[in-house]
């Protein structure tokens, strides 16, 4: 019996006149991810993508597990092929459905027709079909309303399809398809959640990381290049840009009120990080601040810091508290790798008593007592890159 995977799209139907770009980015996504499990034909129709097995070598369960974290794809099926004759249908559905009512109560049949040549109609296969069922399992009962398992039955262009339950997709549009940005990754539980929601609306990340050698260790940064590894799974290839903020935050200490200290240090990120942005052909910087979670993080820092840099700053996090933004966390694999107890640079040097609701004018007297050009490209020299290649 054959068998594929039917990976449907969502919002990119509503794309009018540019939708067949937005297809074809996603069609190229999926054959990339597809590449690492064998041989694999994939072709599109009716707001589907088939992927069909070329032979028996190929990983289906590997390529189902990839197709789930392809950003524009909301519903996953493996489904048994046949030809479109009912007698086909109901030999197939005999066949391959059983294996996944095992353990349940109800199940239902649903039908599409999307050709017209059919001779039955919709109702009229799911009734031929659902009798079938009960036949081969005499266990189950049909629940119209409720059921434990939806079956489904899809005459296509290609051929009839048969499903038994469908799972939800990543969702989102095609990575890429809304430009790049630049993430600020810390190797806490809030940054790589930002990046994974970008992602998801179609943003080809680039990351940058802040550390301060030797306060913060080697084992930190590998931490942070441990949580890019886990988003490019969804986000694909991720270039990891490395700063040392080490001379900044020392310079810091000796010249300015101990207050301001972390106001100061998230300016210089920001700038940085948006020079580093317009180097890599970043449009926006990403970062994973949520209102009020922490001082640096009130309504007047966020403005001081913002107004420090030119480009859009994107916060998906902004309106969520710590329990969302965990569950997502868990959700996507990050969690386990954020929690472990490795510092980062924003640990080094805080504040007892960071000011939440600061004055632009009185954080510029103090920033003013540094020569702040100087040393940002300073910072600058310290770049370096690692490339995170995504491994479905």
């Amino acid at each position: 019996m054959k068998e594929i995977l039917l990976c449907k799209y969502g919002e990119i139907v509503l794309k009018g006149a540019n939708r067949k770009s937005f297809e074809d980015m996603l069609g190229r996504e999926m054959k990339k991810r597809a590449s690492a499990y064998g041989n694999f034909d994939i072709y599109r129709a009716q707001s589907t993508i088939y992927v069909e097995p070329k032979d028996d070598e190929a990983d289906m369960d590997g390529m189902f597990e990839a197709a789930s974290k392809v950003f524009g794809i909301v519903a996953i099926a493996r489904a048994a092929v046949c030809e479109k004759n009912m007698e086909a249908i109901s030999r197939t559905a005999k066949e391959y459905v059983p294996q996944f009512l095992a353990g349940k109560k109800t199940f239902k049949v649903e039908s599409k027709r999307s050709d017209k040549a059919f001779a039955l109609d919709s109702m009229e296969i799911s009734r031929e079909i659902g009798g079938d069922i009960l036949e081969a399992c005499p266990h189950i009962r049909v629940d119209v309303h409720h059921p434990d398992v939806i079956v489904k039955v899809e005459i296509r262009e290609f051929g009839a399809y048969i499903s038994a339950g469908q799972f939800k997709g990543a969702g989102g549009m095609p990575v890429g398809s809304n430009g790049k940005g630049l993430l600020l990754l810390s190797g806490g539980i809030d940054s790589p959640v930002a990046g994974w929601m970008l992602a998801k609306r179609g943003v080809r990340l680039d990351a940058i990381h802040f550390e301060s050698f030797p306060y913060t260790s080697e084992r930190a940064r590998e931490k942070v290049l441990e949580l890019a590894q886990i988003v490019s799974e969804y986000a694909g290839d991720i270039f990891v840009h490395v700063v040392s903020l080490t001379h900044i935050q020392e310079e810091l200490v000796k010249a300015c009120e101990e207050d301001y200290f972390t106001l100061l240090l998230r300016r210089y990120m920001m700038t940085i990080a948006e020079k580093v942005a317009r180097e890599k052909g970043c449009a926006a910087l990403i970062t994973g601040e949520s209102l009020g979670q922490v001082a640096s993080q009130t309504m007047q820092a966020l403005g001081v810091t913002d107004a420090a840099v030119n480009l859009p700053v994107f916060r998906p996090c902004i309106g969520m508290d710590k329990e969302e933004i965990v569950t997502i966390a868990r959700k996507i694999g990050t969690f386990e790798t954020s929690i472990q107890p490795y510092e980062d640079c924003c640990t080094v040097f805080t504040p007892r008593h960071p000011r939440t609701k600061p004055e632009l004018e009185k954080v510029l007297v103090q920033e003013n007592k540094l020569d702040f050009n100087a040393l940002v490209e300073e910072a600058m020299g310290t770049l370096y890159t690692v490339h995170i290649k995504a491994e479905y």
